[in-house]
């Protein structure tokens, strides 16, 4: 038996290929490569843009960051932050998911766009929206369960106000997916595990989180890196307060750099932001059983 011989690429196809990956390339190095570097540096200097400031202070900037309060308070509010809504986007996403892929669901067409739809609507806009809802005066939230909390200038409600906000915004995506992965896995282990005499739990527990765990380890950890880069809503909603209680970590950044022109510091808290994903992502993956 010959094996056949795979043709040779011809000239414009050599030429397409290196035209493509130098355009790759070339990207790469102006909006990943590059900046990435001027932070590095710029996290070892005294970077004021508008007086053209660049002075050498070695580690002064990673001194400062770790003697400063409000970065501990806004590392402290981005790890709560992000964990507690990363756990509901999880349990509220596989939920739903679950119910809809029921055969006893109607409507899932249905049920499937209403979920999403949050989820596709310009997070700006979802802000205001609840920043009108979260209205002491007029809000639909205190009118309707007869409450009376001035939610996001109350330093213990401000930052639950965010995650309520944030959870409902996201988890219809992870309702996609989880439903995605429901409906590729095989049949024929749900049929082995019914002739075994398995429940309802036991067949959840045994079979189906097993084999979602690929799908739930993908949205545990881009939700970690989306909500570790989190300031959208604090920027909207509630400008870091009251005092700092909704202060985080990438606010912060935002906060040192485009407002204080503090951007050797900004540089220095966004390294250890990025560690921070680093380290989050990491222990994303031994949660859930996967090797890197």
């Amino acid at each position: 038996m010959f094996w056949k011989r795979r043709p040779l690429q011809s000239k414009s196809e050599v030429w397409m290929r290196n035209l493509v990956m130098g355009f790759l390339i070339l990207y790469m190095t102006i909006f990943l490569v590059i900046p990435v570097i001027m932070v590095v540096a710029g996290s070892f200097h005294q970077w004021n843009p508008l007086n053209q400031t660049y002075n050498w202070l070695g580690v002064d900037n990673y001194i400062r960051m770790f003697s400063y309060p409000t970065f501990w308070q806004s590392m402290i509010n981005t790890v709560v932050f992000c964990v507690v809504v990363v756990v509901f986007r999880v349990v509220l996403g596989l939920a739903i998911a679950y119910a809809l892929n029921s055969k006893m669901t109607k409507h899932k067409t249905f049920f499937r766009t209403v979920f999403y739809m949050p989820t596709v609507t310009p997070l700006v806009a979802v802000a205001y929206v609840w920043m009108i809802m979260y209205n002491p005066q007029f809000g639909l939230i205190d009118k309707i369960f007869g409450l009376d909390i001035n939610w996001l200038y109350d330093s213990k409600f401000a930052l639950p106000s965010l995650m309520i906000m944030t959870i409902w915004k996201d988890f219809g995506y992870a309702v996609i997916l989880f439903l995605s992965g429901l409906l590729s896995l095989p049949a024929d282990c749900y049929e082995s595990a019914s002739i075994d005499g398995a429940n309802a739990w036991q067949t959840f527990r045994y079979i189906t989180l097993p084999l979602l765990k690929p799908t739930m380890l993908f949205v545990v950890v881009t939700s970690i890196i989306s909500y570790l880069q989190a300031y959208v809503p604090v920027l909207v909603m509630t400008k870091g307060g009251p005092g700092t209680s909704t202060y985080l970590s990438s606010y912060l950044v935002y906060d040192q750099a485009f407002k204080q022109y503090n951007f050797g510091y900004a540089s220095a808290i966004s390294l250890f932001i990025l560690v921070l994903t680093a380290i989050f992502t990491v222990i994303s993956f031994k949660v859930t059983g996967e090797k890197n």
